[in-house]
């Protein structure tokens, strides 16, 4: 396989790199692309020096596979020319998340939607990723009513910019602002920008997506947004009400044996996720499973995963590996 990644010089891009390195998947030929700056530049993978060529030149070089982590202008300009020359692209960015037609694929969740048809994949939020692949088997066993979601989103989901300006802050300089208010000793309610309803991009974002892949658009969702002074892992407290009274043991009896889920609920031995544990893995950690105090119908949980691992790269290199199991590259 032919596997190109576009803006492999980014923090995402790179950590495709290395989710791909350490994947199955047989690449024969790496061609990493970012914009003309960045053209020239060596980039290591799997023991050799790869040169950082232009999107167009990956285009040209027709490639299998196309990873996407280039924001959605790119996307929007280059995933149709990748696709026309027969390659399949997985695109990281908000850009085809909405498209009809385009499947939105979180794999432990709806990774059989992928049709021998579909050159274009799109990859959802990072906070949608974590929230449904714990959610979509609750979900199957039980029936989801109504969700309430705060989450505590890390600079990392930002890119290179968010954790710039912690660090700045953290080391008395200063740099460019990504937000709006101080990051370091401070919580920011808001994830891109506001709405006129009074929500935002990324509470709308969270929304859209959950109901569009766990394949429910009944669901009732409201979320909050918030990014916190951490660098890795997005965090999320979630209610989840079901249609008829649920036990915390039979939650986590089902998410048990659901794929991609690792529990981590011992709270009288403070053993529950948090974001520095689950920096660097691939899974989604739950935790802090119990009957809401006011609702028999509803439990609250905790979830923690690797915005960029399993939130981003992860997700996408395991899409790669459906397509390739169902011989679909």
């Amino acid at each position: 396989m032919k596997i190109a990644v576009i803006g492999a010089t980014g923090l995402v891009g790179q950590m495709m790199l290395r989710c791909l390195e350490e994947s199955t998947l047989p690449v024969t030929g790496l061609i990493p692309a970012a914009s003309a700056r960045s053209a020239g530049r060596m980039i290591p993978f799997r023991g050799t020096d790869q040169t950082v060529v232009t999107v167009e030149e990956a285009v040209r070089a027709k490639p299998d596979l196309a990873l996407f982590s280039a924001g959605g202008a790119a996307a929007l300009q280059y995933a149709p020319l990748f696709a026309k020359a027969g390659c399949t692209v997985i695109d990281n960015s908000s850009a085809w998340r909405r498209e009809p037609g385009v499947p939105l694929v979180v794999p432990e969740v709806n990774g059989h939607l992928i049709g021998k048809d579909d050159r274009i994949i799109a990859n959802p939020n990072c906070s949608t990723i974590q929230l449904v692949v714990a959610l979509n088997p609750l979900h199957k066993a039980f029936g989801i009513k109504r969700i309430v979601v705060s989450t505590y989103q890390s600079v990392s989901g930002s890119g290179v910019k968010g954790l710039r300006q912690l660090d700045d802050e953290r080391n008395s300089r200063t740099g460019e602002k990504c937000y709006p208010h101080p990051i370091d000793l401070n919580v920011i309610p808001q994830g891109g920008t506001f709405l006129p309803n009074g929500i935002t991009v990324e509470e709308e974002k969270l929304i859209y997506e959950t109901r569009k892949i766990i394949g429910d658009p009944g669901i009732a969702i409201t979320a909050t947004v918030v990014r916190v002074p951490v660098q890795v892992s997005h965090s999320e407290s979630v209610n989840i009400e079901f249609f008829k009274p649920v036990t915390p043991q039979q939650v986590k009896e089902v998410l048990q044996s659901a794929p991609g889920i690792r529990i981590m609920d011992h709270p009288e031995e403070s053993i529950y996720p948090t974001p520095l544990m689950a920096a660097g893995k691939d899974e989604v950690f739950v935790g802090r499973i119990r009957q809401d105090a006011s609702l028999e119908t509803a439990v609250d949980m905790w979830i923690v995963s690797d915005n960029v691992r399993k939130g981003a790269a992860t997700n996408a290199v395991q899409i790669a590996e459906i397509l390739r199991e169902r011989n679909l590259l």
